[in-house]
Formats: structure tokens, sequence, C-alpha cells
């Protein structure tokens, strides 16, 4: 199975696994493909940038050396992707969960997220039950 991984799941990966709870065995299945899609990085970036979020080394290096040591590839948004939006209902405001939702549909991918808004959508989508 493909696993695109949210924002926040790509961070507890390095940082708090546990979190993911029995989605923690799925994600360390060699079976399954792990993406990380370049709006994380994007994200990532500009939280970064606005002091929202810290991490050990810069955010250009923290990406892929972490997508690296989980064994995800990385993912470009392709025009495809970004116009998929438009079909989305308006169910969640994030652009970034929008566009993740999007492009997981688009590569035939399961998005992983702790988010229920972005679980709400139809599709491949698998909750972490944060509860």
């Amino acid at each position: 199975m493909k696993l695109l991984l949210d924002t926040h799941v790509f961070l507890w990966l390095q940082t708090d696994p546990d979190r993911l709870g029995t989605h923690l065995a799925t994600v360390a299945d060699p079976a399954n493909e792990l993406l990380l899609s370049a709006a994380s990085s994007w994200e990532l970036a500009i939280k970064v940038a606005l002091g929202k979020l810290e991490l050990p080394v810069p955010v250009e290096q923290y990406v892929p050396s972490r997508a690296r040591e989980i064994g995800a590839t990385l993912v470009a948004i392709e025009h495809d992707h970004a116009l998929r939006v438009a079909g989305l209902p308006p169910l969640h405001r994030d652009p970034f969960d929008r566009l993740l939702v999007a492009q997981a549909a688009a590569l035939g991918a399961t998005l992983l997220t702790a988010d229920a808004a972005v679980a709400a959508y139809p599709g491949g989508i698998q909750l972490i039950d944060q509860g």
C-alpha cells in the first residue's frame, strides 16, 4: 500500500513514533511504500521561518535526511495534484492539507493523518486515533 504521510505524522515519526499507535506497524511494514509530499516540505519551511517550529538542523537538511531514514520517497507537486483541489468539498481550510488529500487521490495513496477534519474527506484516508 502507498502511504502519503501528513506533515505531523512525518514529524511524529522523528520525535514521538508512539503517537502513531497501531499505525506505527503499518508505517514500519516494508511492504508499504511511504511518500512525503513537497507540500509537507513547504509547510515545514514556512513554520520554521515563522518561528513556529524548531528543528535540530536546517529544514533543507532535516526533511531529506529524515525522509531517507524512514525510507520515504519525496514526491513533487504536479499541476494535476494542485488542480484536483478545486474538486474537493470545503471541509477543511488548510491549503496544505487540502493539497495532500488531492495528491493522495492522484497517486492512489492512502493519506495517514491524525486530523479528523482531513479524515472527513472521502477516499483513502486513515485516521490515527488520538483518543
